[in-house]
C-alpha cells in the first residue's frame, strides 16, 4: 500500500471579555456574575475563588464580601466552597505542589469541565492558579481578578501562563485563553509603592515599541505615577491593556509559535535578574532596567536618537525606577557577564534562533537576530551613570 499523507487544518477563535470597573463584589456589581454561564444541561455554574494572601491581609473581610456576593446571585453560580487563600509572590511560581495542591482541590470538589476557576491577585497567583485551572479537564474556564497594576495592564490580559522551573523565569506553562479578565481599580490604592509602579515599566515597553503618543503621555505624567495619582494610573493601565490585547489578536501568531515576540521587548536581561536575584529584583524593576540596557544598545547602534533615549531614561526614573542593578556587573569564570545567560535563554525560547526587539524611534521597532555582546556589555556600564 503507497503513503498517504492528510494535512489537517485547523482554525479556533477565542474570544473574552476584559471588564475595567470598580468594587467587583458590589451585590449591584454584574461583571463577574454576567460571565458565568450555565452549563450545557442548563444548571447553575459552580465556581471556586483563590485569593492572594497578601490582598487579603490589605482587604479585611474580602472573603465575607466574595461569599456575600455570590449568595446575591445564587440563581446564576453556585460557590462550590469558601475563598481559597493562596500565597503571593513569585516564590508560588516554583512549587509544583502547590498545583498538585490546587487540582487535588479541584478533584475533591468534583468540579466538571465547565467550571469556573476565579483568580484574585498578583500576576504570580494569576500564573500558578491558572497554570493548575490550564491542566485540569484540559482546562476549566479561567476569571482573572487582577489585583496590581503590573497583573492588569500586562500579565492577566494575555493568554498565557507559567511557572519558573529549573532556575529559570516561566520555563514551563500552557497557552491558555482566560474565560474573562476583569480589572478592579478599587484594589490598587493599598498596593505598597513597588507594585503600584512596577506595571509602568510594562507601559514603557510597549508604548515605545508601539505608541508614541501615548509615550508622549507617560512622559508628561511620569512624577504624578511616581506619586500615586489614581485617575492617571487609571489611564495608563487601560492604553496598556488595550495595546497588549491589540497586539495578540492582530500579530498572527497570538501562541508564539514563530520566532519573534515583540511583547519581550527588554526582556531577555529582565528575566535574567530576576533570577539572579533570587527574584529579589521584581519583575517591573527589572523590565525597566532591561528597557534601559536595550534602548542603549539601540543608541550606539543608531536606531534611536540621544534625544529620544533621553527622554526613555528621564521617564522611567521619574516614575521611581532604578536603572543600574550591580547584578549588571556580575562575571562568570570565564569572564562573561552573567547577565548575557539571558540571551541563550531566550534562544531557547524563541525556537533555537535568537530575535529580539528593538526600538527604531518612538513608536516603531526592529527585530534582529544578532548582538554584540561587548556592546551590551558596554551599555551595562554606562548605566551606573543613570
Amino acid at each position: 500500500m503507497s503513503d498517504r499523507f492528510y494535512k489537517q487544518v485547523l482554525t479556533v477563535e477565542f474570544e473574552y471579555p476584559v471588564v475595567f470597573t470598580r468594587n467587583v463584589f458590589d451585590p449591584g456589581n454584574t461583571s463577574l456574575a454576567g460571565v458565568m454561564l450555565p452549563t450545557s444541561s442548563g444548571r447553575c455554574a459552580r465556581a471556586v475563588v483563590f485569593v492572594d494572601s497578601g490582598v487579603a491581609s490589605c482587604h479585611p473581610g474580602l472573603s465575607d464580601r466574595i461569599q456575600a456576593y455570590f449568595a446575591a446571585h445564587a440563581t446564576e453560580v453556585e460557590l462550590a466552597e469558601a475563598p481559597r487563600e493562596v500565597p503571593g509572590g513569585e516564590a508560588i511560581k516554583g512549587e509544583l505542589g502547590f498545583v498538585r495542591d490546587v487540582i487535588g482541590f479541584f478533584v475533591d470538589l468534583e468540579l466538571c469541565r465547565h467550571s469556573y476557576v476565579v483568580a484574585l491577585g498578583g500576576g504570580a497567583v494569576l500564573d500558578a492558579v491558572g497554570f493548575a485551572a490550564s491542566l485540569f479537564h484540559r482546562g476549566l474556564r479561567l476569571v482573572r481578578l487582577p489585583t496590581t497594576v503590573l497583573a492588569q495592564n500586562d500579565v492577566g490580559v494575555g493568554v498565557k501562563n507559567a511557572m519558573n522551573l529549573s532556575g529559570g523565569k516561566n520555563t514551563v506553562g500552557t497557552f491558555s485563553p482566560p474565560w474573562a479578565v476583569i480589572n478592579d481599580f478599587a484594589f490598587l490604592p493599598t498596593l505598597t509603592d513597588e507594585h503600584w509602579i512596577n506595571g509602568a515599566a510594562e507601559a514603557f515597553k510597549v508604548a515605545i515599541i508601539r505608541d508614541a503618543a501615548f509615550f508622549e503621555f507617560l512622559l508628561r505624567h511620569a512624577g504624578q505615577f511616581k506619586a500615586r495619582a489614581q485617575e492617571p494610573m487609571e489611564q495608563l493601565i487601560i492604553r496598556c491593556a488595550e495595546l497588549h490585547l491589540e497586539h495578540i489578536r492582530t500579530s498572527g501568531d497570538p501562541f508564539e509559535f514563530g520566532r519573534a515576540r515583540p511583547l519581550d521587548f527588554g526582556h531577555w536581561s529582565a528575566h535574567r535578574l530576576e533570577a539572579m536575584s533570587g527574584y529579589r529584583i521584581s519583575h517591573g524593576q527589572a523590565v525597566a532596567t532591561g528597557i534601559a540596557l536595550d534602548s542603549c544598545y539601540a543608541l550606539r547602534q543608531g536606531w534611536l536618537s540621544e534625544p529620544e533615549y533621553r527622554n526613555i531614561c528621564r521617564g522611567l526614573k521619574e516614575c521611581g525606577f532604578a536603572l543600574w542593578r550591580p547584578e549588571l556587573a556580575e562575571a562568570g569564570a570565564d569572564g562573561r557577564l552573567k547577565i548575557l545567560g539571558g540571551l541563550e535563554s531566550f534562544r531557547q525560547h524563541l525556537g533555537g534562533q535568537l530575535h529580539l526587539t528593538f526600538p527604531r524611534g518612538i513608536g516603531r521597532r526592529m527585530e534582529v537576530s544578532e548582538v554584540d555582546e561587548a556592546l551590551i556589555a558596554e551599555c551595562a556600564e554606562s548605566l551606573k551613570g543613570c
